[in-house]
């Protein structure tokens, strides 16, 4: 043990003030201290200092990365916590003029103005793949006469109706199956068949539109 180990000269305990221990104590604290750390070997402590450099273990626990992933609610979820209900007092046709205003702004950006020098079929492709919250549109046509007529702004979008707010402040539920829509910008009509038109909004922008085409109701 002397290798690693020798009392502490009693002069030099003085000028540190320090206690000396007994010597078969220490030598004890020693020993136990190496067998605690040192990694498991078949042979005696002082061979294994002699025969080699020893390198003392140590233990920690390491810890678990908490995941930056943000768990994504099911459809299910949502549903159950109701997100995207729409409160009664919430369903004001007022509230959305606002939106309506910056649907405007968004499309006559996204149709680089609308000049009136511009394609109609570059316009109606452009609003096909549009997002539509806050769109005004009209009913034209309908298997079911109540919704023909029916006039709001697009509060919600689901792959198979549009939520709508009309004038006097009644949201109303109008399946695309069966129906056609139409909607007006700056002097420009667009019509959306519905039953083409039964995706996600976000799934319309990858959609190939076809350039002709009709739906007899």
């Amino acid at each position: 043990m002397d290798i690693i180990y020798k009392p502490l000269p009693p002069e030099e305990a003085q000028q540190l003030g320090l206690q000396l221990q007994d010597p078969r104590k220490a030598v004890s604290f020693v020993n136990a201290f190496l067998k605690h750390s040192m990694p498991n070997v078949k042979k005696s402590l002082q061979e294994n200092l002699e025969r080699k450099a020893v390198v003392l273990e140590y233990s920690y626990k390491k810890k678990k990365k908490k995941s930056n992933k943000s768990k994504v609610l099911t459809a299910k979820e949502r549903r159950e916590m109701r997100i995207f209900e729409i409160k009664p007092e919430q369903q004001k046709y007022e509230l959305f003029l606002p939106l309506h205003e910056l649907w405007r702004l968004y499309i006559r950006d996204l149709c680089n103005g609308l000049r009136p020098d511009a394609q109609p079929q570059m316009i109606q492709n452009k609003l096909l793949k549009a997002d539509l919250h806050g769109a005004l549109v009209v009913v034209t046509k309908s298997k079911c006469p109540s919704y023909v007529g029916l006039q709001g702004i697009i509060l919600q979008e689901t792959k198979h109706v549009f939520k709508i707010v009309t004038k006097e402040d009644k949201l109303k539920i109008v399946p695309k199956l069966n129906c056609v829509f139409s909607l007006e910008i700056d002097g420009f009509i667009s019509y959306i068949y519905g039953s083409k038109f039964q995706m996600r909004a976000s799934e319309r922008s990858a959609k190939k539109f076809k350039g002709k085409g009709s739906i007899d109701l």
